[in-house]
């Protein structure tokens, strides 16, 4: 006995949402693995490249408020996160519209045969289409491309065909008849409920995500630096002394660290994931309106170029006054200028076309560097290799400019004779992207008032920055009163942010405090309150806070005595 009945589309998209999660977890354990395209990745980078800029910023700024509102952690790798929760979840909504359409396609041509065609065909064509779009973004996978192609039509084949299966055991109820051997007479047994059924599919599912997840995280990993040619000088980094060690003034408590940790430095970048990059095979492809066209290998670079270290500080322009997308550590690299001796750029070059790994492009004007003797590649972040996530194995610095403008993973370079618009030119950020001149207000340091001879005194510090233009002088305001000098720890270097401290004279009550500054020209910030498209943000920045009773102060709770044993 065979009856049809036709299942749903709803019911196709509830097993196009489980199959795919299975699906996924399966592609992240061969990705671990053995180094095969995790396919969901490379779609949310496909399609964001295609978004037109003002859709894509509108979408950068909602995820940042998002992280902000919600106090969701640092703010770079908060968005890193939920781009790759946005890639998984349209990813699993991908394969809920395609087995909600199946299911609806199958219903209208249903017979009594059980055709595994059209699922198999779906499948195969998905996994062309995938294919096709990671072979222009995938920046991870390290198996050889033929076995990519292979495993990666197969595993949607399979996924295909799983969803064709499951169509045909919900259609098709077959009753089966046996004998009863007490009485002889002729039995229907009833066919698996359709409830019973995707309980146990679902089930299915679940354990086929949890194991490939599971297994993926625990046995699987990533290549993470890359493997450095030679032998590489280890020096002060964070741990060790830095240039202004000496200086009296500390940072108010609470103030941010002015060397960042290097795992905690601002990560931006185009893509779900850096590129994956192996240190022996790569090269900078050097080409264009040059005499010494060349390709040169990481060992080259340290060979025939000096080495120059230098404390600086990043921005990201779309950083907000007060954000975290703004960090400093030490580079170490290489003078542009050397290296422009070196290959001998031809009178009809104007700019540098310089292309990352994840294929971010960015021009550079010949006459910014000529003007500007510290622009550098850098090969080293804190006296170690670039970090995979960092930019390694090369990416470059230019100062007085926001990173929209510092190409990192660079693999190619190409003299020419004109000047065009660069990835995010492109999506109508700012041409030349200047770092504007800010400061902020970290810490109000209410847990770590100080007492002089005359009462006592509130810590308030944080940062100022203004690129390469120094910073001169900071001032702050308190409830809008006059603005008053603060002090100004030396800096790392004349690249770098400026560590500011006032110390206020205690009042009881709410308060609020503003900061402005000054470059090294005199120039005061711009106090114009401006979101970061397109320029990058402006504004003064301020900071509330409570202070405790003059009475709490002067009489501080004694401390609990410890219970006896």
């Amino acid at each position: 006995m065979d009856t049809l009945r036709k299942p749903s589309m709803w019911l196709g998209a509830l097993v196009g949402g489980l199959l795919t999660m299975a699906l996924m977890s399966v592609l992240f354990l061969a990705d671990m693995l053995a180094g095969l395209p995790f396919i969901p990745f490379d779609v949310f980078d496909f399609v964001s490249r295609q978004l037109p800029g003002p859709l894509l910023t509108f979408g950068i700024d909602a995820m940042v408020e998002m992280i902000i509102t919600f106090n969701l952690g640092e703010t770079s790798a908060a968005a890193k996160t939920a781009e790759q929760v946005m890639g998984l979840g349209a990813f699993i909504a991908l394969g809920i519209v395609a087995f909600a359409g199946l299911f609806a396609l199958m219903n209208r041509s249903l017979t009594s045969a059980r055709n595994l065609a059209p699922g198999l065909v779906l499948g195969l064509a998905m996994g062309a289409v995938m294919m096709l779009i990671s072979s222009q973004v995938n920046l991870t996978a390290t198996a050889p491309v033929p076995v990519q192609i292979v495993w990666v039509v197969l595993a949607f084949a399979a996924w295909g065909l799983a969803a064709n299966w499951i169509y045909n055991d919900l259609a098709h109820s077959d009753g089966k008849t046996k004998i009863d051997e007490e009485t002889g007479e002729s039995i229907t047994v009833e066919p698996l409920d359709r409830r019973q059924f995707m309980l146990r599919i679902g089930g299915a599912s679940a354990v086929i995500t949890v194991i490939g997840a599971g297994l993926g995280a625990m046995l699987g990993s990533r290549p993470g630096e890359g493997q450095v040619v030679g032998e590489l000088p280890t020096g002060a980094g964070a741990d060790g002394e830095l240039p202004n060690m000496n200086d009296d003034m500390l940072p108010a408590p609470g103030t941010r660290p002015e060397y960042t940790p290097l795992d905690d430095h601002y990560r931006i970048d185009i893509s779900s994931r850096p590129p994956v990059i192996d240190s022996n095979e790569w090269r900078l492809e050097v080409s264009g309106l040059v005499d010494n066209p060349v390709s040169l290998s990481l060992q080259d670079l340290y060979d025939n170029f000096e080495r120059v270290d230098r404390f600086i500080t990043l921005s990201c322009i779309s950083n907000r006054i007060g954000g975290s997308l703004i960090s400093t550590t030490k580079w170490s690299g290489f003078r542009m200028s050397e290296f422009l001796d070196f290959v001998k750029p031809r009178a009809g070059a104007v700019a540098m076309k310089i292309t990352g790994a994840d294929n971010f492009d960015e021009y550079v004007m010949l006459d910014v560097v000529e003007a500007e003797e510290r622009v550098m590649f850098a090969y080293e972040w804190d006296d170690q290799p670039l970090k995979q996530k960092h930019g390694f194995p090369l990416r470059i610095y230019i100062p007085d400019r926001y990173g929209m403008k510092q190409p990192k993973w660079i693999k190619s370079i190409e003299f020419v004779d004109a000047w065009a618009e660069g990835y995010w030119v492109r999506r109508g950020w700012s041409v030349d992207a200047i770092v504007n001149t800010t400061s902020v207000v970290d810490a109000v340091a209410t847990d770590s008032i100080l007492k002089d001879d005359t009462g006592y005194l509130v810590p308030i510090g944080g940062i100022a920055y203004a690129g390469a233009k120094m910073i001169s002088r900071v001032e702050v305001s308190v409830n809008g009163g006059d603005w008053e000098l603060a002090g100004l720890r030396q800096p790392l270097s004349e690249l770098t942010w400026v560590i500011w401290r006032y110390d206020w004279r205690f009042q009881e009550g709410d308060h609020r405090f503003e900061v402005r500054a000054y470059d090294a020209d005199g120039v005061l910030q711009s106090l114009e309150n401006r979101g970061t498209r397109p320029d990058g943000a402006t504004g003064v920045h301020s900071k509330k806070a409570v202070m405790p009773t003059l009475q709490a102060l002067e009489n501080p709770p004694e401390p609990e005595a410890e219970a006896e044993g």
